[in-house]
This record gives C-alpha cells, structure tokens and sequence, in this order.
C-alpha cells in the first residue's frame, strides 16, 4: 500500500518487511522512493530504506523529536551491500533509544562523523601543527616531523576522544631504544593533548597523570681508533645498502636520519658538496657538508660507477623510502665486530667490545676533531650543531660560514680513518 506521511521529506514511500530479498528487489524510478519497515518479529518504527533514481540503497532511520507537530528528521545509517539488513536494523534500534532518552540522533551522528574526520588523530596532527607548532614552538618543524614518523602511524585514524593511555603504548614502543627521542616525543603529545583539551575537543587528556621518560643520562661513549676500524671493516659485512649508511655516518659525522635519507640530488660530484635542506636537518638551518676524497670513494661505491645518479635515495631497499629497522642491523653490525674481534686476537681472547649506539659516531668525530687540533667553532660547524659559539649573539653577528675550515677537518679525519685501516 502506497501512502504520502507528513513530514519534509518527499517521495513514493511503502511499508513492507525489510529483507536482503526485498531490498534486493526494489527497483529506482523517476523520484526518490522508500521501504518501511512494518513487517518481521521486530518491526521497527521509523527503519527504512530508501532508493535514488541512480538505484542506490541506503538504510535511514526517521523520527520526530516531540509530537506529531515536531520537524521529521533522517539520518543515514549506510548504504545496503556494506550493510546488512541485520546490521542496519540494530543500528536502527540503537538511534530510537537515543529518541526515546531525549537525544538527537542527528546530533549523535554529527559527533560521530567530527571524530571519525575531524578528530581523526592523523587530521588532528595536521591541525595542531598549523595552528600552535608554528606560531609557539621555535623548533615546530622537528616535532612536526617527530610527531608524523613515530605517532601517526601507530594512531592513524583513531579518534582522538577514543585514544587510550594503553594506546599510547604502541607509540612508545617505537622509541623505546632512543631515550632522549622519547622524551621529545612524550612532551609534544602531551602538549598536543592538552591544547585539545584547551578547545574542548577532549574532556581529559589519557597522557593525564603520566609519568615522563626518565632522564637521559649524559653520554661520553666514543669509539677508540682500534673499535672504529672494526666497525669500517665490519660494516662490508652488511652488504648494500647498510655498508655505505654506516662508513657515511663515519666519515661525515652527520645525523643518522639525515645520512639514511640521503638523496643524489642533494650531491654535487664536481664541487665534492653535499647540501642538506633545511627540511631535513633536524635544527631546520640548510647544511653545507665538503666531502672528503675518502666519502667521495664511499659514495661512488654506493653508485656503482664513476659518475654518480642526479636523483634517487642512496640507501634504500624499496628505492621509494630510505632505510629503517636499524637496530636489527646494528645488532648484525655488532656480531661482526665482535667475530672480527676475536679472529683478530687468536690465539689470545679479545675483549669484547662494549656496547656503543650509531650516535656515539658523531661524538667520535667530534673527538676526534679535538686530538687533530681542530677549532671548537669549526667542529660545531662541521657538526650543523647550533649551541655555545653559533648560538645567541654569537649566532647573531657571527655570519662566517667555516666552509674551508670544514673541508679541512673532514679532509684530515679521513686521512685519519685511512691511517687506522692501513695499521
């Protein structure tokens, strides 16, 4: 039987038992049209489907807040195929109950689709970053960064208002083995839910009442000349890509994530110049890095051939992302030391070689640069390392870029590496 009901909405509307068959049946015409649900055990008032003149299918659910003189209202539970009839029906039950206790479905339905678009914590970063990380954090761009490569993946689309301190576990995890990492990433997220909670979009933060990172202790781990050949030498083990990553971070002193992301378009083979953007130099200040004749036989390595690509990661193992997992590779790295130890040492035990991190080789360079004589000012240059001399008024009014003094020093550091691998 087809009857028009009062209300706001137009269109052919009939009443019948919501199944899959049904459904399945109805056919579009020239207007939108509708099926109610009048039959069945569990008939519920106000579940419907209705069907475009495209022929697509949804399931609705129309009610009233009031009496009969109230507005109609509809909200769209999802569209038939990724929804049951079952499943829409019990979906359709649940909004009558929230009819029934007062609240608007509609209301209801626009909170859900906030959290699930809005607050999606991926969006929400984006969000933070724009409106607070610009305009109050100096250094924005490393949290941005931080905050994009350790929290978005664990959380990804997660609404915020439904992340948990459990949920958070898996974002410490990922930097459970770099403490001072840790502790930047715990005060960004904390800042990031607290400035939600600030703009109403959160009741409590689940960082509330969590205890921060310890501190990190101060570490004076460098590597003697005796460990940093075994790790030259070991590093051949690991093969392409890791071999040129490690003997890289040797030979330049650079950041590991700067040296992992290394790009040929960065490198200049005539002028032997690597340039690092600001976007991927940890302090966001470009860095100018002279390569030694030793990094130059690195890197040529690395290509294959004398004349080097223009574009392209250099150590990559999907040729899309640079390399990552590098603790399971320090462990290998580690095992190779240690077995290249021992062989060493026959017939006497060697010593085994104590535990250091791939950080410990930027202080090992920095070392190193004291026992050649070399400047303090020139090793925080060589360094991208903005503290003591390039900081304040010194940063200020010191405008000498060290350009020869740092291809000097990284000219007699590799002379020194060479020495230690002729011994």
């Amino acid at each position: 039987m087809l009857r028009r009901l009062h209300g706001d909405y137009t269109g052919v509307m009939a009443r019948g038992q919501i199944t899959k068959r049904a459904v399945d049946l109805l056919s579009p015409s020239l207007s939108t049209h509708f099926l109610w649900d009048s039959g069945g055990r569990e008939p519920v008032n106000g579940f419907g489907v209705r069907v475009t003149p495209n022929g697509v299918k949804s399931y609705v659910y129309q009610y009233r807040m009031g009496g009969r003189e109230a507005k109609t209202r509809r909200v769209t539970i999802g569209q038939h195929g990724a929804w049951t009839p079952d499943q829409a029906r019990i979906e359709a039950k649940r909004l009558a109950r929230l009819v029934d206790q007062g609240n608007d479905p509609a209301d209801d339905d626009r909170e859900r689709r906030r959290q699930a678009v809005d607050l999606a914590f991926d969006a929400y970063v984006g969000r933070f970053s724009t409106s607070y990380l610009k305009t109050r954090w100096k250094r924005w761009e490393e949290a941005e960064r931080l905050l994009k490569r350790e929290a978005i993946p664990a959380l990804k689309g997660r609404p915020l208002p439904l992340i948990t301190r459990s949920d958070l576990n898996s974002v410490w995890e990922r930097v459970a083995d770099r403490p001072a990492l840790a502790r930047q990433l715990f005060a960004t997220m904390r800042k990031l839910f607290r400035w939600a909670v600030d703009r109403g979009d959160l009741e409590r933060s689940p960082m509330e009442g969590a205890a921060s990172p310890p501190m990190v202790e101060a570490r004076d781990r460098v590597l003697d000349d005796a460990e940093l050949r075994l790790c030259w030498l070991a590093a051949d083990m690991l093969g392409a890509p890791y071999t040129g990553f490690y003997r890289m971070l040797i030979v330049t002193g650079q950041r590991k994530d700067e040296v992992a992301g290394l790009d040929w378009r960065e490198i200049d083979q005539v002028t032997a110049l690597w340039t690092l953007p600001p976007d991927r130099a940890k302090n966001g200040v470009a860095h100018i890095v002279p390569l030694s004749d030793l990094a130059v036989d690195v890197l040529t390595a690395v290509a294959g051939k004398k004349v080097w690509p223009k574009r392209g990661l250099l150590f990559t193992t999907t040729g899309k992302v640079p390399i990552s997992g590098f603790s399971k590779v320090k462990a290998r790295l580690d095992g190779e030391m240690a077995e290249m130890a021992c062989a060493e040492a026959k017939p006497a035990k060697a010593d085994p070689v104590p535990a250091w991190r791939v950080h410990d080789l930027r202080r090992t360079l920095a070392t190193g640069f004291q026992r050649l004589g070399i400047r303090f000012e020139v090793t925080e240059a060589t360094l991208n390392h903005i503290s003591g001399a390039k900081s304040g008024i010194a940063g200020v009014y010191q405008r000498h870029d060290w350009a020869e003094e740092k291809r000097d020093a990284l000219t007699l550091w590799a002379q020194h590496i060479d020495r230690l691998l002729d011994a």
